[in-house]
């Protein structure tokens, strides 16, 4: 299943749209942290690991799965937030501690709910694994729709979690999806340094279930990639583990020079922003007044939730004994 020319606009803005939002929390991040760095300090205190480079991972996945779809994220979740049609003006919110967030502060960067999108992430590596295969499992043992989706980073397949839902998934054939995003980092330890095999994809033959791989970080490809997973996981045919070549374009966090990173493979790098316009442009889907259109609108609603999420207030102190416990008031 090709994406249409529709679809592959609407991908390009996906990936525009959280790239200007990592762009502008970049900005913001740094503002009030030096000049010696203090990680507590700033409009957003605390880590960020942004998506810079690594969009086409969820622009690419997320027009195949439906609000009766539930999907866990990672440290990394903003690409993932965004695509999911998360709303900005929450999101930059919660990021800046404020009321009006998701979480209303209280969550931050790493840890995103919203029940509307059925959409949630954690700072455990692959911890939103389980959750999401366990959500598959119950959909299946009702006979409800929807199926799940995981994304985690490449080095997270050497967690425990990884084989025990892998393994699981590939005995009740569930209706759940590994997407791993393979950047080539664990934070600074290179894949080829912490995983035996070169494909993660490659294990599913251990679980029973579909694996595939996608080079060189193509949202036409990885569009295709998804269609067929979901495809799978939509018929009862059972689980998939879909891995996806992608590039960090920055640190693991913010602050994170990369110095780990030899310079040959930081020159070889991939600016998605930049190949996926290149590729519409020349196919003839877009035109360079329409992609800047494009970039122009992204760009002002994005400025607008960092306004709001800076001229919203922040909690009051008594909030922090309010949703401790479901159902029950101070």
């Amino acid at each position: 299943m090709k994406p249409t020319a529709d679809q592959r606009k609407a991908m390009y803005s996906q990936i525009v749209r959280s790239r200007e939002f990592d762009d502008r929390v970049l900005e913001l991040y740094f503002a009030d942290k030096m000049p010696v760095f203090d990680l507590a300090k700033g409009v957003i205190p605390g880590e960020i690991h942004s998506s810079h480079g690594q969009e086409p991972c969820a622009a690419g996945t997320m027009p195949h799965l439906s609000l009766e779809d539930t999907i866990t994220s990672n440290h990394r979740p903003h690409h993932h937030a965004i695509c999911r049609g998360l709303d900005l003006n929450k999101l930059a919110a919660e990021l800046m501690g404020k009321k009006t967030g998701y979480c209303a502060g209280k969550g931050g960067h790493m840890h995103i709910y919203s029940v509307e999108h059925k959409f949630s992430c954690s700072g455990i590596i692959a911890e939103g694994m389980g959750p999401a295969a366990g959500v598959a499992l119950a959909n299946k043992m009702r006979g409800q729709a929807g199926i799940a989706v995981s994304y985690m980073g490449e080095a997270a397949a050497n967690q425990g979690a990884f084989h025990e839902v892998m393994n699981m998934a590939g005995i009740y054939k569930l209706p759940y999806i590994c997407i791993i995003e393979d950047n080539n980092w664990g934070v600074s330890v290179s894949k080829k340094a912490s995983t035996a095999i070169e494909r993660n994809s490659e294990r599913a033959a251990s679980y029973g279930v579909y694996g595939e791989y996608v080079e060189d970080n193509d949202c036409d490809l990885i569009f295709e990639a998804m269609a067929r997973c979901v495809e799978r996981a939509r018929s009862g045919q059972g689980a998939s583990i879909l891995e996806i070549q992608t590039y960090r374009l920055k640190g693991h966090m913010h602050g994170d020079q990369m110095a780990y990173v030899p310079q040959e493979e930081v020159a070889a790098m991939k600016d998605c922003v930049v190949e996926y316009r290149n590729k519409l442009i020349t196919e003839e889907v877009l035109t360079e007044e329409k992609a800047d259109e494009i970039v122009s609108q992204q760009k002002s609603e994005v400025d607008a939730a960092i306004q709001f999420g800076l001229d919203s207030p922040y909690p009051d102190p008594d909030d922090a004994f309010q949703n401790i416990y479901a159902g029950v008031s101070p």
